[in-house]
């Protein structure tokens, strides 16, 4: 979130009262929210304006129907009504250090550039690199395809062991290359292979973004990947980018329009011709996780049942798209679980769980972390806190192998769910292992 404006700060006896300072602490939202209207006027509709929060969002917080937890959205209470990060939890946020105490950063110290300057002496320069590719013949054919179609699915693999921020340049650099390509005439097999292919890596674009909590570039590549597949009326791909996007939304708590977008993704999907009982499933469990967001039982359990009927339909002959084969039956038991787990629902969503994480790939590194930070958060639900502590101690070591803010964000969540028992053995060793295992995720995080 941008910086807020000097003249929107909380009075400062506010934000010293002992009421308003414990609300914080707490992380009580509707408390703290009842205490901005009352002492600062700014009402529950100024208060998801600057928040970027639903007006919906913030009377039930306010009426304790629903609680705030995402990391993110907490960062956007705390910038959008500039209460210290300090106050809740939270590193100290960049509009806290006055003006006159801003120090311009010193001039790095040299590195030595001997080893360096060769190589570098060495290399064309961007502007030579683009004449070259103007001069190059580019026979462009079916094996053309083939091969970039081959680099698209070595991403994706790359991404779930090590994440995609060193990745991303490369996925970039290729779309670029793709779309440099579309510029030139070509038959119309080609032309729309071209398209398909750079959907798909601005959508791997997107996703990277994503997974690095960097929502606004995630969603201006999700946007991109839709236009390129609208392009060619790929429906079923469009309702993968609509899913992706539904996606994100849950994880900044805008769950109306994270139904929004399934809901679309799914018109699409059926209006496409061959749309695979694998691709229903998928965005069927996608419509779940929006429905648990929003505490809906009812439609969380019917659109739960409907993926595992959508799923039991698949068979061996079907056109599935590459981009779906991820969705197998593992992925549709934790996901189930998932969505569980999203409601409360902890004695459902534990063994569901436990049971995909025995399955899962041991390569999957986000996976790996992702789904046991699910299995722990289940099992603190039932009151097993030595055996959620343990689980979670499993999720470092995959945490620690890929690149994932996101995952570093859950992880950290978890730890403070911990904090009702903060004395107890087993949390005091989760909490140093994490600082221990991920230091850079958690820096500028107090210890609870």
């Amino acid at each position: 979130m941008s910086e807020p404006p000097r003249s929107k700060e909380l009075p400062v006896r506010l934000l010293t009262d002992p009421v308003m300072i414990e609300a914080c602490r707490a992380r009580d939202f509707g408390r703290v929210f009842q205490l901005v209207k009352a002492r600062a006027g700014i009402y529950p509709s100024m208060v998801a304006r600057r928040c970027d929060l639903t007006p919906s969002r913030v009377g039930e917080v306010i009426a304790g129907r629903r609680q705030l937890l995402h990391m993110d959205v907490i960062e956007r209470i705390s910038d959008g009504l500039c209460i210290p990060g300090h106050m809740l939890g939270l590193a100290r946020r960049s509009w806290e250090t006055p003006p006159s105490l801003t120090v311009t950063p010193r001039e790095p110290a040299e590195v030595p550039t001997s080893a360096v300057e060769p190589l570098a002496a060495g290399l064309p320069g961007a502007d030579v690199d683009s004449i070259l590719a103007l001069a190059a013949e580019r026979d462009l054919s079916a094996s053309t395809l083939d091969a970039l179609h081959s680099s698209i699915a070595d991403y994706w693999r790359r991404d779930d062991e090590h994440g995609g921020e060193t990745l991303r340049p490369a996925v970039v650099g290729q779309l670029r290359y793709v779309v440099d390509l579309l510029k030139e005439q070509r038959p119309a097999p080609l032309r729309d292979g071209l398209h398909s292919i750079a959907a798909e890596l601005a959508r791997l674009t997107g996703w990277t973004y994503f997974d690095a909590r960097q929502y606004n570039q995630a969603r201006a590549y999700f946007t991109e990947s839709l236009g390129l597949a609208k392009a060619i009326d790929d429906r079923q791909f469009m309702a993968n980018v609509l899913a992706c996007m539904s996606l994100q939304a849950t994880y900044q708590d805008k769950p109306g329009d994270a139904l929004a977008l399934v809901t679309a993704a799914q018109d699409q999907a059926r209006s496409a011709v061959g749309t695979t009982p694998r691709v229903l499933a998928m965005l069927a469990m996608r419509e779940a996780f929006a429905h648990a967001t929003l505490d809906n039982q009812g439609a969380t359990h019917t659109a739960i049942s409907e993926a595992h009927t959508h799923f039991g339909r698949i068979s061996t002959g079907d056109p599935d798209p590459a981009w779906v084969a991820y969705f197998d039956e593992p992925k549709l038991i934790v996901d189930t679980g998932i969505a569980h787990g999203r409601l409360g629902e902890a004695a459902l969503a534990e063994p569901l769980i436990a049971d995909a994480l025995r399955r899962e790939h041991a390569s999957n590194h986000r996976g790996r972390a992702f789904h046991a930070f699910w299995l722990a958060r289940a099992q603190l639900q039932r009151g097993k806190l030595d055996e959620a502590c343990h689980t979670a101690m499993h999720a470092l070591a995959p945490a620690a192998a890929v690149s994932s803010q996101r995952v570093a964000a859950h992880l950290r969540e978890f730890c403070e769910q911990l904090e009702p028992f903060s004395r107890e053995p087993a949390a005091v060793a989760f909490e140093s292992r994490l600082r221990e295992v991920l230091p850079r995720q958690v820096s500028g995080w107090p210890r609870p």
